[in-house]
């Protein structure tokens, strides 16, 4: 079925509030959810009918932070900080032809789908510029999986090794000389490349859309920093950054600006409802009452930060303060899949070795609602996204009731949160459009898009090898330096493990 006009019947529709499904049909009209009903509902004359007997009917979840730029190359290391996987990103995920940026876009695409992901915020990485053409490629990939997506092109004009005071002055001779002479475009040339793209966007602009993502605070001058929230101001998109992700970011971040790297964006005018925080695990009370304050969102990823040593992030102060929390995977790179119904899960897990409270911990209607209003909210969909609603749009994912994952049923939204890993997943419909049908891509060629993309990382692992090399002379450097960095005093703590090994 492929029209965005339908009734669909026999389904039992979620309320994770309630823990509860009810069966009920649906209207679609024009990709919209026109109706809600007891089974039965009366339909228009000829509106095609789809079956959802023996099906959980959910909102698309919305990953609130990724990047498609990080899917080809797929758990290339083990244990890895984020400033060990900063010194490696040219290395890994550098050097990408545009059939590879589209290549590794839809795949990250049609992962998501089948795991019951609806729309993303795609923090889209080109080294050394984003490119209009290497942006499109990407919009692209999303319009042909049939998928929602924000892309963010990430910017800085201030380089890894800049960035960290001393770091650069550490490495050692002909690296120092070789990234201290590397300079960056000017920011208002990265920007005009923005607004050009804008001006030749040719895609729905409700389903595939633009904002910016400068990398890291610390990473940007604040005069750029300023600057793109003006730009963002004034073109009415968001701002997405990764804010306090580690505690070596904390540190330094202090170490420069006096201040908390969150209350310097406030002072910059960075802060507002279309900015996001990638991370924010290394925030205290202060930056979070900030960022509420300031009716911004936060895109929590628990799968990253314990995969990257980074910590656990402090959602249920944030949800407290009444901080908008998104849920987000991060990269393929650094969280291995881009797995919403995994998220949800570390998402509750991780709250709960926080403390013995359990009053504290997340509970799973909380984790839902992140996954999907919060998310959309930080996406800027919040008034459209999330929900299964009359008004909303038919994003819907069909979960098989016949799963393993659902026998017995007892409690729909516990089972939905520390169960479901994505196998039940049959069909996903966006906008009205089946673009996952029984467990099946329509119109993809997926036995194709496997050997590109295996001939893809074999390309780039060849292409990349000197750039590889490079990373690996400088790691034990980095991780030195940066360890030590993550040693010094500070004042919050968000490690599980007590003091600092």
């Amino acid at each position: 079925m492929t029209e965005r006009s339908a009734i669909i019947r026999g389904g039992c529709l979620l309320d994770a509030a309630g823990r509860s499904a009810t069966p009920a049909d649906i209207l679609v009209q024009d990709g919209a959810i026109a109706q809600i009903g007891d089974p039965g509902l009366a339909a228009p004359e000829g509106v095609a009918v789809f079956d959802a007997s023996d099906r959980l009917l959910m909102p698309g979840m919305i990953n609130a932070h990724a990047h498609s730029g990080g899917n080809l190359a797929r758990s290339i290391h083990d244990k890895w900080t984020l400033e060990l996987l900063l010194n490696g990103t040219v290395a890994n995920v550098g050097g990408q032809t545009l059939e590879e940026k589209y290549i590794s876009t839809l795949l990250g695409a049609l992962e998501m789908l089948s795991k019951g992901c609806t729309g993303c915020y795609d923090l889209f990485y080109e080294f050394p510029l984003p490119s209009e053409d290497g942006i499109k490629a990407a919009a692209q990939a999303y319009a042909d999986a049939g998928m929602r997506a924000v892309i963010a092109p990430m910017l800085a004009d201030r380089s890894f090794y800049r960035a960290i005071p001393g770091l650069l002055e550490a490495l050692p001779d002909p690296y120092r000389e070789q990234f201290a002479t590397a300079q960056a475009l000017p920011w208002q040339a990265q920007l005009d490349i923005i607004a050009q793209v804008m001006r030749g966007w040719a895609f729905d602009r409700d389903r595939i859309t633009l904002a910016i993502a400068p990398s890291i605070p610390m990473h940007c001058t604040d005069e750029f920093l300023a600057g793109a929230a003006a730009f963002t101001r004034d073109h009415g998109i968001g701002f997405h950054t990764h804010l306090a992700e580690s505690r070596v970011q904390a540190v330094y971040g202090r170490q420069r600006y006096g201040r908390s790297p969150t209350a310097q964006l406030r002072c910059l005018g960075v802060l507002g409802p279309n900015f996001t925080a990638a991370h924010a695990v290394w925030v205290d009370d202060d930056d979070i009452a900030m960022l509420a304050d300031a009716g911004a969102s936060v895109a929590h990823n628990p799968g990253s930060n314990m995969r990257l040593g980074s910590g656990m992030a402090a959602t249920r102060r944030m949800l407290d303060r009444g901080l908008n929390v998104g849920l987000g995977t991060d990269s393929r790179v650094c969280s291995d899949n881009l797995n919403m119904f995994e998220a949800m899960r570390f998402a509750s897990y991780a709250s709960r070795v926080q403390g013995p409270d359990h009053e504290r911990w997340l509970s799973t209607p909380e984790v839902f609602a992140m996954a999907t209003e919060g998310s959309a909210k930080a996406l800027g969909f919040g008034d459209r996204l999330g929900r299964l609603a009359p008004g909303y749009r038919a994003d819907i994912v069909f979960l098989d009731l016949g799963n393993l994952n659902w026998v017995p049923l007892n409690d729909t939204t516990n089972q939905l949160v520390f169960a479901e890993d994505g196998t039940a997943v049959d069909s996903v419909m966006v906008d009205g459009r089946l673009v996952y049908h029984q467990r099946r891509f329509p119109g993809i060629d997926m036995a194709s898009l496997r050997r590109k993309a295996q001939s893809a990382a074999d390309r780039l692992r060849g292409a990349n090898a000197e750039m590889r090399a490079v990373a690996a002379a400088l790691e034990p450097v980095v991780a030195c330096f940066c360890g030590a960095l993550a040693r010094e005093p500070h004042h919050i703590h968000r490690f599980t493990g007590g003091e600092i090994a």
